[in-house]
């Protein structure tokens, strides 16, 4: 039986960002492997400004491609989907700007900044990494009973990235309102986040868009793909 749900693709399409030209290869294995149709549709930062962008969607997958440009258009579609239980990827900069809105949104840390985008920030939350990961392959060891870890299947793993920056201060304030650090590399530094209590809500700092060649959709991109079928089987069944 195949199932289909829609998912919101937030991000700045550009045939540049190897990322972006990989999503049509994903969407034909989640298809042709899984069963698992997602009608997707690519929603500019710009165009996730406006109210209820993103609502409705069974899925919302915040890309890499930053600096984005609107920042403010990625926060809105990450609070939607956090607010309404709405699944959610956020890969590299979508990974970047959830921690992002969490900081501002949740933990009053109206302060909190990206420094690509505010480059004179103070105590910037994302800041350059001391060693850029763009171009690397790196493990990542996953934390038991995570949702990473339901996910990946494995309690170690190694991933791509095309990264320069990175989360560095305010952690702590952020685990203690409820985000949960499930991914961290070798020296500790941490490279995925969850929300529990919501449905589904993921992100990494890797980009899992980047495993093999595309023919075989990583797990991560699999378990997005199941969270959206259920989300839009749950909302078919709600009374009207």
């Amino acid at each position: 039986m195949t199932h289909t749900a829609t998912v919101a693709l937030v991000g700045d399409r550009s045939p540049h960002v190897v990322s972006h030209t990989r999503i049509p290869l994903l969407l034909d294995a989640l298809a042709a492997r899984d069963r698992l149709v997602l009608d997707a549709y690519w929603i500019s930062s710009e165009d996730a400004e406006a109210e209820g962008a993103v609502r409705g969607f069974d899925a919302v997958w915040v890309l890499p491609g930053s600096p984005y440009r609107s920042e403010a258009g990625v926060l809105a579609a990450v609070r939607t989907a956090r607010e309404e239980g709405i699944p959610f990827l956020g890969t590299c900069g979508g990974f970047q700007h959830a921690l992002l809105e969490y900081a501002r949104d949740v933990c009053g840390l109206t302060g909190a900044a990206h420094a690509e985008n505010d480059p004179d920030a103070e105590e910037p939350l994302i800041e350059p990494l001391a060693c850029s990961l763009v171009g690397h392959e790196a493990a990542v060891t996953v934390a038991p009973g995570s949702l990473a870890a339901s996910v990946i299947g494995a309690a170690r793993t190694v991933e791509r990235y095309f990264c320069a920056y990175g989360p560095a201060r305010h952690l702590d304030t952020l685990r203690a309102h409820g985000l949960r650090f499930s991914g961290h590399d070798e020296d500790g530094q941490v490279r995925m986040a969850e929300l529990p209590g919501h449905p589904f809500f993921l992100a990494s700092l890797f980009q899992p868009e980047l495993a093999g060649d595309g023919s075989h959709p990583h797990p991560m991109v699999r378990a997005l793909a199941r969270a959206a079928v259920e989300h839009a089987a749950a909302r078919q069944t709600r009374p009207a």
